[in-house]
């Protein structure tokens, strides 16, 4: 995205890149024959949808940024329930 470049990013920049690393951060917690494929997902789901939507339609990125809260908490939660089962 050019941030290393000393661009400033959007707003909205920042928060595809906060879902990113809150994917990311959630692939970690889960055991690691898990995390391997987790992470590629992730990673081909957002490098995709880098090149086939446009920057400017707001609208759609907006719905992906709520989808992806969903997904996100979706497998978060996985752990607890889990978790919460087996004490």
């Amino acid at each position: 995205m050019g941030a290393s470049r000393g661009q400033k990013l959007s707003g909205i920049q920042k928060q595809v890149l906060s879902l990113y690393r809150g994917f990311l951060r959630t692939a970690r917690s889960k055991p690691p024959e898990n995390r391997a494929q987790i992470e590629s997902i992730v990673s081909a789901e957002f490098r995709k949808n880098s090149q086939l939507i446009d920057r400017k339609n707001f609208l759609h990125i907006e719905y992906l940024l709520r989808r992806g809260k969903k997904q996100l908490d979706q497998l978060k939660t996985v752990d607890s329930v889990r978790s919460s089962n087996v004490e």
